[in-house]
């Protein structure tokens, strides 16, 4: 997998260890038993190591933050990053950034920054700051909720509107419901499965997994066809497709309908489903520890929500606080794979072409000789030091960085600050909440029950 037989006056390369254990097993404690799976691996063989998974190439993981500087700094050309993310095809189609490499990624992910900078993520923060305080009025104050189910309730509404323009009406509740069925159909291990074994991939009827995810993409395709197809006949406003439609290649081609569909997907599923989690993360750490929380209403005080949402991002304790969240359990727990095109050389091991490079950011981010006491709660790391984009990932890097991280941390930030200023909550539980699969994605177990304080 990772050298060839070096010529006497060649190169020596160390051996990348490999994983000593069958393809089936490694498939199934990467799906079922993920974290503890890595962290037994990187105990055993190192920061670096190699293995074999079914149905995929043989893949090296990287925990080292020289090696994720050296990949994340390549020239894009050596990787196909599309094949190598195959898993999000069903969900996103074929023309998602995250599935393009070279000029065809270059040319979605330009078209695709506009509405993600500037001013306009001022509007965004008053939309979040307003979905907020909508959603939060239908909590019950006398019995527990799931903190998660109102933190996707909050990212969904706001994905919807940032999008679409849409906070109400028929395609609105359809997109919404849709949408929390869509990606309840891979909320827990098994489930998810299906989306790394092709052969499970099969319609065998509405009562089937992959028939159910089917039909319910299906009908989400067409309403997404019918939205595109009425802008086409009206000005365009200023919501995000509107952004997207009106945007033109260097050839002044706009995007497709195709092409639109599969971004949407993509802004649909990445804008709403990654935030939610993260934020019902933040809202378990904050409130099992009382004194970070106290000192998050300290700073939070000085903020006029109401009048200047986008005055969150300049709090440097509730940045911490997201930071950390991000980092203790990182939604996504690897960068976007990077498969070689041809033989690369990084650290002192070389790369056959065909080769998975997987950055792990989990394992980074639980590095001792970077985060002391790893597994601890501690905001306070990102106010004593600056990490590097190596050291602190949480978006993934290089050309394949999140194109909405600013939008997600600023959803994070008004949500958590607005939910924080106008209400009093508690856990309803007293443990340790640990991370289960939902699909791609890692979240907490149980959703996080909390209630309103009387």
């Amino acid at each position: 997998m990772t050298t060839t037989t070096p010529s006497p006056t060649a190169k020596t390369f160390k051996q990348l260890p490999i994983v000593k254990s069958p393809d089936w097993w490694q498939t199934l404690r990467a799906i079922f038993n993920h974290l503890d799976y890595l962290e037994e691996s990187r105990a055993r063989y190192g920061d670096n190591f190699g293995g074999s998974s079914t149905g995929f190439p043989d893949y090296a993981i990287f925990s080292d933050p020289k090696a994720i500087e050296q990949i994340f700094t390549a020239n894009p050309n050596c990787f196909d990053s599309g094949v190598g993310n195959k898993s999000l095809r069903p969900l996103l189609g074929d023309f998602s950034v995250i599935l393009l490499d070279g000029h065809s990624h270059q040319k979605q992910r330009k078209l695709l920054m506009p509405p993600f900078h500037g001013e306009r993520m001022k509007a965004y923060g008053q939309t979040m700051y307003e979905v907020t305080r909508r959603v939060m009025q239908s909590w019950p104050k006398d019995q527990p909720f799931e903190m998660r189910n109102s933190t996707q309730e909050i990212t969904l509404r706001v994905i919807l509107n940032t999008v679409f323009g849409l906070d109400r009406g028929e395609r609105f509740e359809q997109l919404r419901k849709l949408m929390t069925e869509w990606l309840d159909t891979f909320n827990s291990p098994f489930k998810a499965s299906f989306l790394f074994f092709p052969k499970l991939q099969k319609d065998l009827g509405a009562w089937s997994p992959w028939g159910r995810f089917v039909r319910i993409r299906n009908k989400i395709d067409q309403l997404l066809y019918a939205e595109i197809n009425e802008r086409k006949n009206k000005p365009l406003s200023e919501d995000i497709l509107s952004l997207m439609m009106a945007a033109r290649d260097e050839n002044g081609e706009p995007m497709s309908d195709q092409e639109l569909r599969d971004e949407l997907m993509g802004l649909l599923f990445a804008g709403h489903e990654t935030t939610a989690s993260a934020l019902a993360w933040a809202f378990y750490w904050v409130h099992s520890q009382p004194e970070i929380l106290d000192k998050l209403l300290d700073e939070l005080s000085q903020c006029d929500l109401k009048n200047d949402p986008s005055a969150v991002i300049k709090l440097p304790y509730l940045n911490a606080v997201c930071s950390e969240t991000l980092r203790i359990y990182p939604i996504a727990i690897f960068t976007f794979v990077r498969q070689l095109k041809v033989p690369m050389e990084i650290l002192d091991y070389q790369f056959q072409a065909g080769t998975q490079l997987i950055p792990c950011i989990y394992l980074v981010h639980h590095r001792e000789d970077i985060y002391p006491n790893s597994k601890q709660f501690r905001p306070e790391r990102f106010l004593e030091r600056q990490f590097s984009p190596y050291e602190f990932l949480p978006f993934g890097g290089g050309n394949r960085r999140c194109l909405g991280y600013a939008f997600a941390l600023l959803e994070m930030k008004l949500v958590l600050a607005t939910v924080l200023t106008e209400t009093k909550l508690e856990l309803t539980e007293n443990r340790p909440i640990k991370p289960v699969r939902r699909g791609l994605t890692f979240t907490p177990e149980n959703g996080v029950p909390m209630k309103v304080k009387a």
